[in-house]
């Protein structure tokens, strides 16, 4: 048990550097859109505005006939909205991202100390953490294009940037960090 502990420690730091090459270089801009200055300054002029509060909205909200005729005639958006902004390289998100990514790493390694016993060997371990990292990646993420109408670009970078950073962590607690073959046999 001490040594998963140890491996989502490790496991963390594996899946925060891998996040950090998606989405804290120039690579993450192959997943978004993007807008001149003069029209970035105009929605934001008109985002600060008219939304009252931080918060995720959907435009036009579908939840009055006349948001509703507007949603079905477009265009339209879900916004992602923040009213104090942030700097991009806001230490307090950083460390946020890391403990988070700790806490995903240990739900990892626990669930696969469940199976150590029965699943002995790299290769299978390997298989069965990429897999259902694949499975909650393509359910959470897939699922905003499919059900929400959003961009599949976006969808597509995030699917691939998320299921990297799952299965590093996965992988060093596989390899590195539980029972062996041998061990494994011994604590059936």
């Amino acid at each position: 048990m001490v040594r998963v502990v140890i491996g989502s420690l490790v496991g963390g730091i594996a899946m925060f550097i891998v996040g950090f090459l998606f989405w804290a270089t120039p690579l993450q801009y192959l997943g978004y859109s993007r807008a001149n200055d003069a029209q970035n300054a105009a929605l934001q002029l008109s985002l600060a505005q008219n939304l009252p509060h931080t918060g995720r909205y959907v435009v036009p909200n579908p939840a009055s006939q006349v948001g509703a005729n507007g949603y079905s005639k477009g265009p339209v958006a879900t916004i992602d909205f923040n009213v104090g902004g942030f700097a991009g390289s806001d230490p307090a998100a950083m460390i946020g991202g890391l403990i988070q990514e700790v806490i995903v790493s240990l739900m990892i390694g626990l669930s696969l100390l469940a199976v150590a016993t029965r699943v002995t060997d790299f290769a299978s371990r390997a298989r069965l953490a990429i897999g259902l990292s694949a499975a909650a990646t393509v359910m959470i993420v897939i699922g905003d294009p499919i059900w929400m109408h959003g961009d599949w670009r976006y969808a597509i970078y995030a699917l691939i940037a998320d299921l990297a950073m799952l299965s590093a962590s996965a992988l060093v607690i596989a390899r590195w960090f539980l029972p062996q073959a041998q061990t494994a046999q011994t604590l059936r």
